[in-house]
Parts: C-alpha cells; structure tokens; sequence
C-alpha cells in the first residue's frame, strides 16, 4: 500500500506539485495522464526521493516519511520499497546487461553475487533478452535498452514500481513490445504500479485508476470507463478532445 498526502515541490519560484493527495493498494495499477510540463513526472521523482518534495507524509508498506524533517537513513529505507524506470532508459553504459541488472541487488540489498545472478537471470528471461546477458548498452536498440531498466527495476523487489513515460524515447514500432511487457508484469506479478504516460488506448487498457494532472495537481480520478467516457472536470473533457 501506498499513501502520500500534501506533497509538495517548487524549483525555485515555480511550483510544481501543489499539495498532491493520492493512494493505492497493493497491486492496484493506476496511470498517470495529462499535459506536458504539468508535474506528473516530478510526482513520481518525489515518491522515489529522487527529487526532495519540501512538504508532504508519505508512506510505503507500513515505512512513512515526513519530507519536511526525514533524515537520510530514512529517505534511503524508504527508496527500498519503490524502483523508477525512465524516459531515457538510465542504465550504465560501461556494464553489460546482467552487471547492471545485478547491481542494485550486489550495491544496494547486499545480496552475495551467486544470488544476485541468479534473480538477474531470471528477470532478464522475463523481459525477452536471455541472448543479450553479456551484451553492452551500445549494441542494443532502445527497446531492448528499456527492456533492461524494467529488469532491474523489478530486481529489488519492490513494493510499487514507477514507469515515468517508458516510451518516449523509443521508435513506434518498439513502443507496442515494451507495453506488452509492462502489460504482463502487472498481469503475473500483481506489484503495486504508478505510469506517466501518453499512450491512452494503453492506460484505458491495463489500469485500475486513472488520473488526470493539470497545473500541479489531481484533477480528476476514476476508472479507465469513468474517465474516458464520461470526464467530470472540464479541463480532462478538453484534453480528451484534442486526443480524439
């Protein structure tokens, strides 16, 4: 379960989140939609910590945070419970696939690297790349690249797993791959999962909950029927229509 209330976050005179509100049960798939430039991506970058929000509670599986007063070792317990994968695929260049894979499991969880291999292994089957496992960054193709940061994403195991526009680097015809995979993962896995994305056939598709952000904030929730055939909140009916 994930709960996180009056979230906050500013760069400089701008302000980004304006007191976000939101939660979700374990196993609950919600995606993210709105327009651009409009902070979903900084509301998931605030629930990893990989942004500092000024203000806001929040909580994963019974771990719970005060952004204004939390110390380091508590942000870092905290992070444990949540993997991001990004825009820009963010794996190492100079490691093969497997070693970046293995590393939050050997540099972070601890684990003896005999172990680690093995869950690598295993994740790396199930993103489509066993061929791939002694391969470098450079000789893969972006969906392929992806395919390894979802990998290690699911790699430490965590309670929620946060997709921040997974495919917007990539070319259309790898889009439909990476989706598909995204799609199975919360089919078998049953992981808690939070996606900002542009793909609405895809969001209408595999999520429990939508939400529309606009401005900083929630707008307007409800399920993938609800929010896509009947939007409540003018500014979500607009967004829609320029969609249609």
């Amino acid at each position: 379960m994930i709960k996180i209330q009056n979230l906050h976050k500013r760069f400089g005179d701008l302000q980004v989140l304006k007191g976000i509100d939101f939660a979700a049960e374990e196993g609950e798939v919600v995606a993210v939609i709105g327009p651009s430039g409009m902070g979903k991506s900084t509301f998931l970058r605030c629930i990893n910590f990989i942004e500092k929000p000024e203000k806001g509670i929040l909580e994963i599986d019974g771990i719970k945070v005060d952004a204004e007063v939390c110390t380091e070792k508590e942000i870092r317990n905290f992070r444990m419970k949540a993997s991001m994968v990004f825009q820009n695929y963010n794996i190492f260049k100079n490691k093969t696939v497997l070693q970046n894979v293995m590393l939050p499991m050997t540099s972070v969880q601890k684990m003896n690297r005999q172990e680690a291999q093995e869950k690598a292994l295993e994740y790396i089957h199930q993103v489509g790349l066993t061929d791939k496992v002694d391969e470098y960054p450079s000789r893969l193709s972006g969906g392929q690249q992806q395919r390894v940061g979802i990998a290690r994403a699911m790699a430490v195991d965590p309670i929620i797993m946060l997709f921040d526009e997974p495919t917007s680097s990539l070319d259309p015809e790898l889009v439909t791959g990476i989706l598909e995979i995204i799609r199975r993962l919360a089919k078998e896995h049953k992981r808690t999962m939070l996606i900002v994305t542009h793909e609405m056939r895809f969001a209408q598709e595999i999520a429990d909950r939508v939400l529309f952000m606009d401005n900083g904030v929630i707008l307007e929730e409800g399920t993938p029927e609800k929010l896509f055939l009947s939007p409540q909140n003018e500014r979500t009916k607009r967004f829609l229509e320029k969609l249609r």
